[in-house]
């Protein structure tokens, strides 16, 4: 179990060597990046729909011009990939709910020290602070992770409202924890025994945070937990999110690209799935993150040591694989293949994902970091004795033997003047990866409005007919 830790931070404590990667203090951010940061939400629609005559542009606009309810702050991990006749395209992976990317993003303006961290927070928090509605209280920042960032979204929101923050842990399963929920606000216990109330707090807790913090609460959060269970953490929801938004937006030339995905799997079931995509695929357990519960399944060897694995929840996700141009999965919509980084001179490319986080408000939805990560092992035609996982998986989180989390920075890729070049995209592939961000913050937005009633609370049997996983039901907070 890892530590409990508990700070006060106040004004004036932001601290850049604590809150982003050493790489990151001295790197310069790439032109082209830059020009794109720049670029107005009406200028990247007119592009993109250059680039696509067949898109809606009245649709188009209405997309970034959203006011998302509940997923306010959100990640997605792309892919950018091909087909066998050279169809470009960015494929979204999963959504992430409290999305990790600041400690990784190099400064827009050089004075302008907190970046996006208080980007962040001005634009989706503190505004919807000044709500008479919130509890008596004061302010915290919660996390299971990240210290990093966790506290530099601390000092930032100190630095915003003229307040001391909390910062504090919140693991799961602690035996005394110093932060919890009573009658729907939560509190937090000072180092002097102090049960402090919260009127609002920034939330980085990733682990089954539905098992310790409720869907109704008083005190606001950012994100709230129905934000988790409606795709933001949950993949399961998230997929059927993205197919019916995909629906909504059928004749208006948008779509979220993603891999083909069965759901509801059960374990007996899976190597049915497998097997259906040419014995290359991607298992996925629904609720966890950080590259934790995701098995690349290249052959039969794989799929048997993933049979043999004993697994905490009824239900699995099985995908399409997206791999090799000699080795990839099967499928109705035919087979994508990773486009890798530039070779290096010994003609070594690597799988990569593009991290894209975006912030939204009452104006819609603007970009606020992006970062990349390559994976251990270069992509090959062969996969000789390696794990998959090693050729494919780019998440950089390990989890410690003591429960905590540590980063493989060595494979950060920063959208710098030395790395952004070694991923061989342009200013157009951002454009589409923004876009397809803010589609899947889009559907799991209003996933989680569905799953709402009119008092606040979870629609139960709703949510229960569409995860149908009693484990998970179980250990949802009301």
């Amino acid at each position: 179990m890892p530590q409990a830790s508990y700070e006060r931070v106040t004004p004036g404590s932001f601290d850049p060597e604590r809150h982003f990667y050493p790489r990151v203090l001295n790197a310069q951010m790439h032109s082209l990046v830059r020009f794109f940061l720049a670029l107005s939400n009406e200028r990247i629609i007119h592009r993109y729909c250059y680039l696509n005559p067949g898109v809606d542009e009245d649709t188009l606009a209405a997309v970034l011009e959203y006011k998302p309810r509940y997923f306010r702050w959100a990640g997605c991990d792309l892919f950018h990939v091909t087909t066998m006749t050279g169809r470009r395209q960015m494929v979204v992976v999963e959504t992430n709910s409290c999305p990790s990317g600041q400690k990784s993003m190099p400064l827009y303006e050089e004075h302008d020290e907190q970046g996006g961290y208080a980007m962040l927070l001005r634009r989706s928090f503190v505004p919807r602070l000044k709500s008479k509605r919130l509890p008596a209280g004061e302010l915290a920042v919660i996390y299971d992770k990240n210290p990093m960032e966790a506290s530099g979204y601390a000092a930032a929101l100190a630095d915003l409202t003229g307040e001391a923050v909390h910062l504090v842990t919140m693991h799961d399963n602690e035996p005394e924890p110093l932060a919890w929920f009573q009658d729907s606000v939560l509190q937090v216990r000072t180092p002097s025994g102090e049960a402090v109330p919260i009127r609002g707090a920034f939330r980085y807790v990733t682990q089954r945070p539905w098992a310790r913090i409720p869907v109704s609460s008083k005190t606001l959060i950012l994100n709230p937990i129905l934000s988790c269970l409606a795709g933001g953490r949950n993949k399961l929801l998230g997929a059927k999110a993205y197919d019916l938004y995909n629906a909504e937006l059928d004749g208006s030339g948008l779509k979220l690209n993603t891999p083909d995905t069965v759901w509801d799997v059960s374990h007996e079931e899976v190597p049915i799935w497998v097997r259906k995509m040419g014995g290359i695929a991607v298992v996925k357990n629904p609720y966890s993150n950080a590259g934790q519960g995701v098995w690349t399944l290249t052959s039969e060897a794989e799929l048997d040591a993933f049979m043999e694995l004993p697994q905490g929840y009824d239900r699995f996700i099985v995908q399409s694989l997206i791999g090799h141009r000699d080795w990839s999965s099967t499928t109705t919509q035919g087979r994508l293949y990773h486009i890798g980084t530039v070779p290096t001179r010994k003609r070594a490319a690597y799988v990569a994902d593009l991290r894209f986080m975006v912030s939204g408000d009452d104006h819609g939805f603007r970009p606020l970091a992006i970062y990349a990560r390559r994976a251990r092992l270069p992509l090959d035609s062969e996969l000789a004795d390696h794990p998959s996982w090693d050729i494919l998986g780019t998440n950089l989180s390990v989890k410690q033997p003591d429960g905590s989390w540590g980063s493989q920075t060595t494979r950060l890729l920063l959208m710098d003047r030395k790395d952004f070049n070694n991923l061989g995209i342009g200013i157009d592939d951002l454009i589409i990866g923004f876009i397809q961000t803010v589609l899947a913050a889009i559907a799991v937005d209003k996933m989680a409005l569905s799953l709402i009633n009119k008092k606040g609370g979870l629609r139960t049997r709703l949510f229960r007919s569409l995860n149908d996983d009693p484990k998970l039901v179980d250990e949802v907070r009301l």
